[in-house]
This record gives structure tokens, C-alpha cells and sequence, in this order.
């Protein structure tokens, strides 16, 4: 158990970022952990009166990653950051991230977790090498029912399984946004700083994690098709990708960001010989799960079924049934699982095994090769395309 507050650093998420927000909503949400430094912004003005407004002192809030990880590494032991928080756009991940671990420091990073596959293997290698800890917040994996559903799936009750839908649909770039001074839109669509996919990068990758995440199955093979649907825009924004598993299930994940209309709609259904479940994002708190041979159940969140629950469900429930728990809830269940597997490896404890249960580098590594592979096999002209990680 944790003897005191971890201490946070943080590249990127300065004043008016979205997402440097929320990391810091999560981060608060059990008390367990202190923002103490930053380097939050590429533009001094602007990390300074971030720093500000967050209340850093002025000798802890940077203005550039490297000053900050190399003053940090120089304090005391009990002063200096124990982990750095990355919210930087992709094309930014890796050099923070590989200059913490050189120096000592432990990682959370947002996905896709780098730029290039090679980046992520490097990461990899460089964990193996320091013993140093890294968490990916592939967000949707930290809701309760979602852990509840790959605990129903490792139990056997659905039988093998045998298809997998998943989809993922947003309406936000149904316009050229990009050319119309939304940030979000400018740096998501443009291959120098995003990558070599858009969507699929974007919310295709977290779609394959929650496939694999609750099937347990990993991809084997794809056929992708990706479109730029938008005219004028330089990477996809919809596509659709036929897969094959392991243990001969196959698969169906679609992504849109220009599904006008559509807010954040992430579902997933998985079927094995004796049923299937459901999971939606817009309704997170509950988990159908419907049968073969007896009428359809509905578990939600909180509801304490007892021994029908999973632990894994259970405690990373925050509230009441009833009460909804959400995105930040998520997200906070990634920061405190993180937090509390570290807090007991720095005192030299066992951690609980439901504290291990967080997204890592492995999964950083297949979200970079899904990415890859997904654009291989839309610009190949044969019909299957094997899902290389190696």
C-alpha cells in the first residue's frame, strides 16, 4: 500500500489542453498522487502561465522536457518526481518518454504510444533494461464492466468464441475542422505529427485493444479498407477491417470520425457457442449478456451481485449502483491501478493482482503494428494481410 503521495511531472497539457486536463482529473481522483513539475507547453508564455494556474513553483515549471527530466533527476530522492505523465501530440512521445526512463523515471504515456513501431520496441527494451514501470491509458479498458466482460469470457461460460464486432464511430471531423482553426482537428490529421494513419490511428487502435483486451485473443490476420472522406484532408477518417484471431474467430471493427451526428460511440459484441455480451461507451455501467438456451441478463456496475461480480469489476467500482461512472472514473481506475503497483514495487511489496491490471508497452507495441499493418493492407493488393508485430 502506498506510504505517501506519488509525485507527477507532466510534458505537454498546458492551458487549454483537452486531454492534460483530464490526466490531471484522474490523477487527483484518489489522493495518491501530487503534481509537482512541468514542461507544459512548446511555447514559454504559455508554460509559464500554466504553471501558474496549476500552481507549480516557478522553479519547477520548465520550458522544455529535457530541462525538466535533467533538473529532476539533480533533486534529493525525496523532492524529485517519481513518474512523468506525456500528453503531447504522437510525433512527441518517444523523446520524453526514453529520456525519463534513461534518467530513473517511470512513465505514463497516451496513446498511440509513439510515432513508429521501432519507437515502441525501443521503450521496450529500455522497460527490460531499467526495471522501470509504464502505463498506456487505453482509456475504455479501465470501466468496470468492460473488466467484467473479459472475466465472463476467461470463465468459459460464452464457450469459445467465435466473432467479434467492434465499432467505433465519431462525427466531429464531418467538416474540414482542420482548416478552421480547431487544434484537435489540425494536429490529428496531419501525418507530420499524428502518424501515418488518422482515424484508424486514432480510434481504430482503441477499438483493436478493447477486442483483444476482452476477447483475450489476439489479431492474426486483417483486410483493411481506409477512406479519406472528407475532401482536402491528408489522412483517413473512416475505414472498416475484416479480422482474423487466434483460435479461428474472426472479426469486424469499423472507425469513423465522420459519422455526422455521433459523439463518442464506441460498442463492441462478442460471441462465443453458448452466448454473447455487449458493451456500449455511452452507457458504461452496463453489460448484456445473452444466451443460447435461457432469457437475455443485465449487469450493471455497482450492483453488487456478489459472487457473480469479478473482483476485477468490483474494485474499480467507485460508487453505488445507480451512480454513473464514466471516462474520468476510467481513467482514474488506470492512474490508481498504476499508482498502487508501483507504490508497492517501490516498498518492495507484492501488488494485488487487480493493481497490474493496466495497459503497458506490449500493448503500446501491438497498437503501433495494428496501425502499420491496417495501412500495409489497404494499400496491398492481396486480400489477407498478416498482423506483423515482430
Amino acid at each position: 500500500m502506498s506510504k505517501r503521495k506519488l509525485r507527477m511531472g507532466m510534458v505537454g497539457g498546458g492551458k487549454d489542453a483537452f486531454i492534460g486536463a483530464i490526466h490531471r482529473i484522474a490523477a487527483n481522483m484518489d489522493g495518491l498522487i501530487e503534481l509537482v513539475c512541468g514542461a507544459l507547453s512548446i511555447h514559454n508564455d504559455v508554460a509559464k502561465e500554466s504553471g501558474k494556474m496549476l500552481f507549480l513553483p516557478e522553479d519547477r515549471t520548465y520550458l522544455n522536457f529535457e530541462e525538466m527530466i535533467h533538473a529532476e533527476a539533480k533533486l534529493p530522492a525525496d523532492q524529485r518526481m517519481d513518474f512523468v505523465t506525456i500528453v503531447t501530440p504522437n510525433f512527441a512521445h518517444f523523446a520524453p518518454a526514453m529520456l525519463a526512463l534513461e534518467n530513473g523515471f517511470n512513465v505514463v504515456i497516451e496513446k498511440p504510444i509513439t510515432f513508429t513501431l521501432d519507437e515502441a520496441k525501443q521503450l521496450k527494451k529500455k522497460l527490460d533494461e531499467t526495471g522501470l514501470m509504464l502505463l498506456l491509458t487505453h482509456t475504455y479498458s479501465g470501466y468496470p464492466m468492460v473488466k467484467e466482460a473479459r472475466e465472463i469470457v476467461k470463465s468459459g461460460k460464452l464457450g469459445k468464441i467465435r466473432k467479434i464486432y467492434v465499432e467505433y464511430h465519431q462525427g466531429w471531423l464531418s467538416k474540414l475542422s482542420e482548416r478552421e482553426g480547431n487544434a484537435q482537428a489540425a494536429w490529428r490529421t496531419d501525418p507530420r505529427r499524428s502518424g501515418k494513419s488518422g482515424c484508424m490511428g486514432d480510434i481504430g487502435t482503441h477499438a483493436a485493444h478493447l477486442a483483444e483486451y476482452i476477447s483475450g485473443l489476439k489479431i492474426k490476420q486483417m483486410c483493411a479498407s481506409l477512406n479519406t472522406v472528407v475532401e482536402g484532408r491528408m489522412l483517413d477518417d473512416d475505414g472498416a477491417i475484416l479480422l482474423r484471431f487466434e483460435e479461428n474467430a474472426t472479426g469486424v471493427l469499423t472507425a469513423s470520425q465522420v459519422a455526422a451526428g455521433e459523439e463518442n460511440a464506441l460498442k463492441i459484441r462478442v460471441y462465443g457457442e453458448n452466448g454473447g455480451l455487449e458493451w456500449a461507451q455511452q452507457e458504461p455501467n452496463t453489460l448484456t449478456i445473452r444466451w443460447s438456451d435461457k432469457p437475455a441478463e443485465t449487469l450493471r456496475a455497482g450492483s453488487n451481485y456478489g459472487d457473480r461480480e469479478s473482483s476485477y469489476a468490483t474494485s474499480n467500482c467507485r460508487t453505488p449502483g445507480g451512480h454513473p461512472e464514466g471516462y474520468l472514473e476510467a481513467f482514474g481506475n488506470l492512474y490508481r491501478n498504476f499508482i498502487l503497483a508501483l507504490s508497492a514495487k517501490m516498498n518492495g511489496e507484492e501488488p494485488h493482482k487487480e493493481w497490474l491490471d493496466f495497459p503497458g508497452v506490449e500493448d503500446g507495441i501491438r497498437g503501433m503494428a495494428f496501425i502499420d499493418n491496417v495501412v500495409a493492407s489497404n494499400q496491398s493488393d492481396k486480400k489477407w494481410y498478416d498482423h506483423v508485430v515482430e
